[in-house]
């Protein structure tokens, strides 16, 4: 909104003019009538901020960007700041879209989705130009008519009210970007991620279902150096170990049936994280790791290292201590601190714990308000996920994957342009000959 700003009345005549004499300036005085100046000013909002604003964009160094909806023509996502001369294809991500996608199993989403990649930009001859690489999935089994009632009522729990009352508007159709559909570009940019992590430090990301209901897996089951993929996923459930899955199959099974839905944890952890990611204070490691998680949808909670739990310690109990090693490099004999320590990694696994809430989109009927204000019943239809966790593994997987090579991206720039200190660091990259250094 432009404002005003009036002046007080001011001198025209020039200075010699001014001081000739007295009666001249009163005559000047006299004669001058009061003069106001209109300034216009108008508000500066900062480019910044208003890109920002729009909470669609991921990553400083390694920027992902999101866009589709789940009833659209289809979603994707733009990744921008890839390193050239990567080896990528479609492949690469199908892997994780296959593991993210509805309809795999009896306990996920009947909705029937191949989403099939395609890579439109940014990869020329089998490997990453440095230019950003646009990745595309189409909607092909969208059933909009399931909606009808949704346009009119808003589901308990979900982001059907908050985003009228953000916006004014929302698409009513499958929940828009509150779907979890927004999360295949997140999957298939985590996938990029993944592969330069996994190429250039051998850093592996790995998430698991540890929790389903009631059924939680005790964490002294899962030898956390030893664990697989190929553990992970084999079953439906993707908990490593088969007796808790097939308890958590069934657990997921009763609630099915009656139209309810149940939650859950997912744990993650990170192996070979190169030391020394992360900031002190604002940016710290796991504050950026809590960030990316939690914006999942579903996300209800978020555990770092001994969380919770360590509450109940003394400063003696809690403490790891340091130790040299046979290779003659410094470890901690315990992880309470999830392998990070101020903020920066430790070269320790990384180990974090996430909850998600059960689905709120339910079969069975929910007091709710309709958009015209009115208290009404609520059955809600369309095909959704009676337990979210299984499905959010790869998520969980691709969000931390991000944070990683984005942080990794920052910690090269500023602490590995000169020599590092060998009394004190690891260099992020060893002295390679020409033929050895990755993506040539």
């Amino acid at each position: 909104m432009a404002s005003s700003i009036a002046t007080k009345p001011f001198l025209t005549s020039s200075p010699a003019h001014a001081f000739s004499s007295s009666s001249s300036l009163n005559s000047d005085l006299s004669s001058l009538s009061s003069v106001s100046v209109q300034i216009s000013v108008r508000p500066r909002i900062s480019k910044r901020f208003q890109i920002k604003a729009a909470g669609s964009t991921f990553g400083n160094y390694f920027r992902v960007t999101t866009y589709g909806e789940s009833h659209g023509g289809g979603v994707g996502c733009v990744i921008d700041g890839c390193p050239p001369r990567l080896p990528l294809s479609e492949a690469d991500m199908q892997v994780d879209l296959d593991r993210r996608r509805p309809g795999q199993s009896r306990i996920t989403t009947p909705r029937k989705e191949t989403d099939t990649c395609k890579i439109f930009s940014g990869v020329s001859e089998g490997v990453t130009t440095g230019t950003p690489i646009h990745v595309s999935v189409p909607n092909t089994d969208q059933r909009g008519h399931d909606y009808n009632e949704m346009s009119l009522a808003y589901r308990p729990s979900h982001a059907d009210a908050t985003y009228d009352m953000k916006y004014g508007v929302r698409s009513v159709q499958g929940g828009g970007r509150s779907s979890a559909r927004e999360t295949i570009g997140r999957v298939a940019s985590g996938a990029v991620a993944k592969k330069i992590l996994k190429e250039f430090a051998g850093t592996e990301v790995l998430a698991y279902v540890s929790q389903v209901h009631k059924v939680v897996l005790p964490e002294d089951l899962i030898d956390h150096d030893t664990l697989t993929l190929d553990q992970i996923e084999s079953n439906i459930a993707r908990c490593p170990d088969p007796e808790y899955a097939e308890k958590m199959i069934s657990a997921i099974d009763a609630v099915r049936v009656k139209g309810d839905s149940v939650g859950g944890v997912v744990t993650c952890i990170v192996r070979n994280c190169p030391r020394g990611l992360g900031s002190p204070v604002f940016d710290k490691l796991e504050a950026e790791l809590a960030k990316a998680v939690m914006s999942l949808p579903a996300t209800k909670g978020f555990q770092f290292g001994s969380g919770f739990a360590g509450t109940f310690l003394t400063g003696s109990e809690h403490n790891d201590e340091f130790y040299i090693d046979e290779h003659g490099k410094m470890r901690t004999r315990t992880n309470r601190s999830g392998g990070i320590q101020g903020g920066i990694s430790n070269g320790e696994i990384i180990n974090m714990r996430i909850a998600f809430k059960p689905t709120s989109t339910i079969g069975k009927k929910q007091h709710t308000v309709s958009r015209d204000k009115k208290e009404i019943d609520l059955i809600a239809r369309g095909r959704h996920d009676p337990c979210v966790v299984p499905r959010a593994v790869p998520m969980v997987e691709a969000m931390v994957a991000l944070v990683l090579v984005d942080q990794l991206m920052a910690q090269y720039a500023q602490c590995n342009l000169f020599p590092v200190n060998p009394e004190l660091q690891e260099p992020l990259l060893p002295m390679l000959e020409p033929a050895e250094v990755p993506f040539v």
